[in-house]
């Protein structure tokens, strides 16, 4: 029965996303939809579900996994004597997009596929996942992280700390506010996609948008990834950045640290307002 009761396209709980209606850009055969109640900021009982704890172990799975396979590609890239042997940067964005497809695509159905705080933090800004929810994703999210870089080191330790451990650092000859605009714009761009590509409404009218749902979050992470490797290695993912810290643990690690934490939170919530604000308000009604 509690199966039958949750909806876990769009965060993995009983409450889906909450859709306007009557924007321009819908017809009259929109008129029957029904907006869905926004997620409670507390649901008690999301703790006595097995589906709970189920999401949460697919998040630490998912993220670790994530580190694993893009931290490796990245070592493999820094410690090559020619970079004409290794991926280089479009391997390794690639390695990052492709990465968060794959594990969007195998997720999604159990916690919502997050793999990102960020991702969370603007979903639960929109109302679409509980406090409860979003604060155990992100434990579970960074723990996975840090699980993940952590096999990498154990696999590969002097690459690991002679290359600098995949850890995100703003790049020389860029300043701190580069670094911070950097981040927010590229974590904006993915967020702002996951929006869209989970938009109930939209997903109601037609039936092959949930199932490609992947494929335009991962290119999205590929493109920033193109964009933004070169001044700060692209972080856009806070569990990704603490994940890589930790393990590498040294000092130039933490000292641009708070950017890779500030800068995504930042670009969500930008995400998060335009979609529900601007994209998805609902316009004053007239009199008739």
């Amino acid at each position: 029965m509690e199966a039958k009761e949750e909806d876990v396209r769009l965060g993995a709980n009983k409450y889906s996303e909450r859709q306007p209606i009557g924007t321009a850009a819908q017809g009259s055969e929109d008129e029957d939809y029904k907006e869905p109640p926004p997620a409670p900021l507390f649901e008690p009982g999301e703790l006595k579900s097995w589906s709970f704890y189920r999401a949460g172990i697919a998040e630490f799975v998912a993220t670790s996994l994530f580190l694993y396979v893009t931290i490796l590609t990245v070592m493999g890239y820094s410690g090559a004597t020619s970079k004409c042997a290794t991926v280089g940067i479009q391997g390794i964005a690639w390695s990052f997009g492709g990465t968060i497809f794959a594990l969007v695509y195998c997720t999604a159905g159990i916690s919502g596929g997050h793999i990102n705080p960020a991702v969370t933090f603007g979903l639960f800004l929109a109302r679409k996942l509980s406090l409860t929810r979003a604060v155990f994703y992100i434990v579970m999210q960074c723990l996975g992280a840090i699980c993940g870089a952590g096999v990498v080191k154990g696999f590969q330790q002097g690459l690991y700390m002679g290359n600098g451990g995949g850890a995100n650092v703003v790049a020389p000859g860029y300043t701190k506010g580069s670094g911070l605009g950097a981040e927010i714009i590229g974590t904006f761009v993915p967020v702002y996609t996951v929006f869209s590509a989970t938009d109930a409404k939209r997903n109601a009218r037609d039936s092959h948008v949930p199932i490609l749902a992947p494929l335009p979050i991962g290119f999205a992470v590929f493109l920033v990834h193109l964009a933004t490797i070169p001044i700060t290695g692209t972080g856009i993912n806070p569990a990704r950045s603490l994940g890589a810290a930790i393990i590498y643990n040294r000092e130039h690690a933490w000292s641009d640290h708070w950017i890779f934490w500030v800068g995504p939170f930042i670009g969500a919530a930008l995400a998060a307002v335009y979609h529900q604000v601007v994209i998805r308000a609902i316009p004053p009604k007239t009199k008739s």
